[in-house]
């Protein structure tokens, strides 16, 4: 068995019809973690005798003839930022290294396991989600499946790594500037950021990046996203964004799709400098979909600008309320220096003023989005400035590092909207390259439905060839 040539669809019914039992579907990820996770280092906790105990419900269930879920026995890791019952949340910080463990799930989680999920362990992250690169004091970094010098993303890294790795087929992921997108992309995933409000964040903690960041799960193709979104895309009563249930079940929508007539292609934004290497596969990809039939309308300008620092100033004022009450803390000293920076740039530079501006901004944002998309389905751009950087080092465009080598996916957390990346091709040295698709207004189904199509025509079989 290989998770990663297997749709969750599929285990699950074999998991209900006795043909395979929800145990063996949990050994299976174990003995995978056991194998190279030491080499990887996605998880970074990891409950065997809980997941097998997990497990052994479920098969009890379904001896019983009980409706065991969609999900019946898949196995999930959860990313370090949400809660699972009985692990710790870490945020991958020292403040928070040494909490109690959770005594509930997030309302992703808990809406996974009511479906029949199984919950093996918790997945690597930056601390608190700060950055595009996965690696923290606590558990140290997360490395590439792909090339394992190389960098697994963030913040969603641990997860991504995970599923490329084939340890699980299903985990969750959360993407306040990028953070299911960049993993997915960097790792050979499709994967999709949804609309703010499709995954409720409620729950007794307020969000901490306010508009940003939305949760949602990753898998390694984009039917596997469509078909646990569905699981767990309904309205929560404890966020203030969440969105009504969708009138209809999303993964029937996946059947019986055809290339959309007209989509815009942006090649930069108007803003961002790209590695060559990453514009050609996404051109030939651009061309793949005009060879189905679409039409490509080139735009050459989205943005006047690159909309960064309205990002940052929504993005660090957050981690910073969540930091400043462990000021006093002995481990203070010891958070991430570049952390460190950004939320003292936050205090010592944001006012209320310079907030309510951003915020401005980003109905501003949206407004050019949607003249952008005036006449077109959607807007195709890169995922990335530039292939994946080594670990820990910064992107590196056209012979230049640039550190902000992920100026592609954050302005569509500005304004909101649904976007999702898919594999495209691979650099000359074999590793992938993501092109990302930004729909309208709530319009996930068909950002969901174009990847599908670009999936189907771009994607190969290879496999991360770690071990």
């Amino acid at each position: 068995m290989d998770f990663r040539t297997e749709s969750l669809a599929d285990l699950a019914a074999r998991v209900r019809a006795k043909e395979i039992s929800a145990r063996e579907l949990t050994s299976h990820a174990l003995a995978r973690i056991d194998a190279v996770n030491p080499q990887v280092n996605a998880f970074v906790a990891v409950d065997g005798e809980r997941a097998l105990a997990q497990a052994a419900v479920i098969d009890d269930r379904v001896a019983r003839g009980e409706d065991t879920g969609p999900l019946a026995g898949i196995p999930i890791g959860v990313k370090d930022l949400e809660d699972a019952e009985g692990f710790v949340t870490t945020h991958g910080s020292p403040l928070h290294a040494d909490d109690a463990p959770a005594r509930g799930d997030s309302i992703l989680v808990a809406r996974l396991k009511a479906k029949g999920c199984i919950v093996l362990g918790k997945t690597n992250t930056p601390e608190f989600g700060w950055k595009g690169d996965t690696q923290n004091e606590v558990f140290g970094a997360t490395r590439n499946p792909w090339d394992l010098s190389r960098s697994a993303g963030g913040s969603s890294g641990g997860t991504g790594a995970a599923l490329a790795a084939g340890m699980v087929p299903l985990a969750t992921g959360s993407d306040g500037g990028g953070s299911i997108r960049i993993p997915s992309a960097i790792n050979g995933l499709s994967g999709l950021k949804p609309s703010l409000g499709r995954v409720p964040s409620g729950g007794p903690t307020p969000p901490g990046w306010a508009g940003l960041s939305t949760k949602g799960p990753m898998a390694r193709r984009i039917r596997d996203v469509a078909y646990a979104l569905e699981c767990v895309v309904a309205p929560d009563p404890t966020d203030l964004s969440s969105l009504p249930m969708p009138d209809v079940p999303w993964s029937r929508a996946m059947n019986d799709i055809g290339a959309p007539l007209k989509v815009g292609w942006s090649p930069t934004l108007g803003y961002a400098p790209v590695d060559k290497q990453v514009l050609d596969v996404c051109e030939r990809a651009v061309r793949v979909l005009e060879g189905l039939g679409t039409e490509i309308v080139e735009l050459p300008v989205v943005f006047d600008e690159d909309p960064i620092r309205h990002f940052l100033t929504i993005a660090n004022v957050g981690t910073l309320v969540a930091v400043a009450p462990y000021r006093d803390s002995p481990a203070f000293a010891r958070i991430d220096p570049g952390l460190a920076q950004s939320i003292e740039w936050a205090e010592g530079n944001v006012s209320a003023f310079a907030f309510k501006r951003a915020q401005d901004a980003c109905h501003l944002l949206n407004l050019r989005l949607v003249e952008a998309l005036r006449g077109v389905s959607f807007l195709i751009t890169p995922a990335t400035a530039a292939v994946t950087p080594l670990q820990g080092e910064v992107g590196v465009i056209n012979g230049t590092p640039d550190a902000n080598w992920v100026r592609f996916t954050y302005p569509f957390n500005l304004t909101r909207s649904p976007a999702g990346v898919v594999n495209a091709g691979y650099s000359a040295t074999g590793l992938p390259i993501g092109l990302q698709v930004i729909g309208p207004q709530h319009a996930d189904v068909g950002v969901l439905r174009l990847l599908a199509v670009l999936e189907d025509h771009l994607a190969d079989d290879r496999l991360a060839p770690v071990a």
